[in-house]
């Protein structure tokens, strides 16, 4: 039916919803449409640590980490001097537990861990509690660990800037802290110093020309001579 003259103009018909992005279109599963998908990092996908470990084994060749956020950090392959390094980093952890008789296990690099904040970060080389770690159901230690490590120890690379440069390090340093890590070690080759993170509220204190590091009252006994790893 026509309007009468001089009434209102009915109101125009409103576009139809466009389709959600990529990043928000979802699967029965739940699961992103970007999982399913080659690896592309778009600065908009936010991820559970479920979705970020579905993620993780659809893409075996990314090297990880999961923000509280829900965002992804790439972490870019080591340079050989930085790999050498860390190979050595773990040889003497390893020994030095072995030599304390402390109840530890060491983990290596590619072990991620589920913080209580959500992330999900992996430590150049980290020590766990052996009664926290065995009290983890098994399925629990095939994924990520939902637990932070008691001590973390990351390598500083050359570069400042980066994921592995030392200001990103000291900000996944402060992340172990609030997360409940006893002690952490911030190794930095290139100026042979290291930082030491103690618990949530103690300030990290530096010591230069580090040629020794030990766990203190935290870790009784556990040391390592540190002139291999500054050797590269």
């Amino acid at each position: 039916m026509l309007a009468p003259p001089g009434s209102p103009e009915p109101p125009a018909r409103q576009p139809e919803a466009e389709p959600l992005p990529l990043t928000q279109a979802v699967w029965p599963s739940g699961l992103p449409e970007a999982l399913y998908l080659p690896i592309a990092l778009l600065p908009q996908l936010r991820l559970n640590p479920e979705q970020f470990a579905e993620f993780c084994a659809l893409n075996p060749d990314a090297v990880l980490e999961l923000a509280a956020n829900g965002s992804l950090i790439l972490m870019t392959p080591t340079g050989s001097e930085t790999g050498g390094r860390n190979s050595a980093l773990n040889a003497l952890l390893w020994q030095a537990v072995k030599r304390s008789g402390l109840p530890l296990k060491l983990f290596d690099s590619s072990s991620g861990f589920r913080l209580p904040d959500q992330s999900v970060l992996s430590p150049d080389a980290s020590l766990v509690a052996l009664e926290r770690w065995q009290a983890l159901t098994p399925e629990q230690r095939r994924g990520f660990a939902p637990l932070c490590p008691d001590l973390v120890v990351e390598l500083a690379s050359l570069s400042q800037e980066g994921p592995r440069g030392v200001t990103a390090l000291r900000e996944k340093m402060a992340a172990y802290q609030r997360n409940g890590a006893r002690l952490g070690w911030l190794l930095i080759p290139h100026q042979r110093a290291v930082e030491v993170w103690g618990p949530e509220g103690e300030r990290p204190v530096r010591i230069e020309a580090a040629e020794r590091l030990d766990g203190a009252s935290a870790f009784p006994g556990l040391t390592i001579e540190l002139a291999e790893i500054w050797e590269g």
